[in-house]
């Protein structure tokens, strides 16, 4: 009972049998009322016949002398045993002829004197011959003198009803059967294809994620086969995912770890007394530090987003002043690498709730984005926008752009993109969980090779 084959075919198994014993119980009901009750029916339209024939032409008769003109008349092909019963049940005379001093005080007989008519059926198996009799009531001016009693033997009709019955059993036995292999077949047919998804699930489990299911039906189970082929298609590009994203964390490790270790190398076998290239080694080496400082942290930042333990410091304070401060901070960078920063931020305050270290992470790392891609006499805008319920930062440059393949897929863990720029792909999923976790939205629009904006929408603080 343990598989679904099991319980699937014991179940139906179980359901067709109770409808084959209540339909053979109401077959078994309705053939005994029939054969009974036809048999019953015929026998009363007989004595009621014979009893009012009696009644009327027999008036002025006393009970023995009917009962002589009873006998005498009956149908020599009559084949009810035909009784005439004194008041006190005694047998006046039957149809073979013979008197009897045994008293009938059968129910038939009662209900024929007290009230006219009166029907008895034994039908319970047991030692005596079972027996169906109707009891009329024989009158003489209203009062009754006697009892016309009509009884038949009810022994063939339960033979005809037993032979019935146990053909009804043979075919209520072969329709079970029937209904044990159809189930075992409805079986086979639904647990096989679950039976398969199982084997695919577990070459999945396994890491073989080239296995496919077969749809076999357009079905629930048909359903599930496509659902875990989409499955396996999203782990295969997640795993890809991942694996490129190891071989360019491995790579930007490695960039500034050899330099690190070059310039290292140089200044220590060098000459210290050349200040200018001590200098310049010592920059390169806290540049490259600085590089993998931020590396590390959006991995520090990543791993705690998966672990959902990042959690935000809020309070109320104008981001106006942030991204003034960002602005000084990034000009200079502007001025060394030939790109305009341009800024379009309200006099009137920016008012949010939220975590001033996050919020920075973000607009910095969206600005050190768009410095990233923005070649040379290239421009970058930082604008913002007050509205009633929400404020929008812009951050938009005139760079490379993001291919419409891409930007679907941006902001996405671990996607760099087509782009050989350095960087772990963290940075902008990192910034899309922290704006989320403050109520807001970061969304993406881009053309390629024409151009980025970055959106930020943050929920406006109501002063009170």
């Amino acid at each position: 009972m343990k598989g679904i084959r099991a319980r699937l075919i014991v179940y139906i198994t179980l359901v067709l049998l109770l409808i084959v014993l209540l339909l053979e119980g109401v077959f078994i009901t309705a053939v005994h009322y029939y054969y009974l009750g036809s048999a019953m029916e015929t026998l009363t339209s007989r004595a009621a016949t014979s009893a009012t024939f009696f009644n009327k032409y027999l008036e002025g008769y006393s009970i023995n002398e009917r009962a002589r003109y009873i006998l005498e008349n009956l149908s020599p092909d009559e084949s009810s045993k035909v009784e005439v019963l004194s008041p006190e049940g005694k047998v006046i005379i039957n149809s073979f002829g013979f008197a009897s001093s045994e008293r009938i005080d059968t129910p038939d007989v009662k209900a024929a004197l007290s009230s006219g008519k009166g029907t008895y059926q034994s039908l319970t198996p047991g030692k005596e011959e079972r027996i169906l009799a109707v009891s009329i009531a024989l009158k003489e001016s209203g009062t009754s003198i006697g009892v016309l009693r009509y009884s038949v033997s009810a022994e063939p009709l339960y033979s005809v009803i037993v032979k019935i019955l146990i053909n009804a059993a043979w075919v209520g036995l072969l329709v079970i059967a029937f209904g044990f292999l159809l189930s075992v077949i409805i079986a086979k047919r639904i647990v096989e294809p679950i039976q398969q998804l199982t084997g695919v699930a577990k070459e999945m489990a396994t890491g073989n994620f080239a296995v496919r299911a077969k749809k076999r039906h357009d079905d629930e189970v048909g359903t599930l086969a496509v659902t875990l082929n989409y499955m396996a298609e999203e782990m295969v590009k997640s795993e890809k995912i991942k694996y490129d994203f190891i071989s360019s964390v491995t790579h930007e490790l490695r960039t500034p770890l050899t330099s690190i270790k070059g310039w290292g190398e140089t200044l220590l076998v060098g000459d210290l007394s050349d200040t200018e290239e001590t200098l310049m080694g010592l920059e390169v080496m806290t540049g490259e530090t600085d590089r993998l400082i931020g590396l590390v942290e959006d991995l520090l930042d990543f791993s705690k987003f998966q672990a959902g333990e990042l959690t935000l410091e809020l309070e109320p304070y104008d981001l106006r002043g942030l991204l003034e401060d960002l602005l000084l901070q990034f000009r200079y960078r502007g001025s060394t690498k030939q790109i305009r920063l341009y800024a379009d931020i309200p006099d009137e305050p920016l008012p949010v709730d939220g975590d001033f270290n996050r919020l920075k992470q973000v607009f910095v790392n969206l600005l050190d984005n768009a410095f990233k891609f923005t070649p040379a006499q290239g421009e970058i805008r930082l604008s913002a926008v007050l509205g009633d319920t929400q404020i929008s930062i812009t951050v938009a440059d005139n760079g490379e752009g993001i291919e419409e393949s891409d930007l679907e897929k941006l902001g996405t863990k671990f996607f760099k993109g087509k782009s050989r720029q350095s960087g772990s792909g963290l940075g902008l999923a990192i910034c899309k969980e922290i704006v989320e976790m403050h109520g807001g939205r970061l969304r993406v629009e881009s053309e390629f090779t024409k151009g980025t904006s970055v959106i930020v929408e943050l929920p406006r603080y109501r002063i009170q």
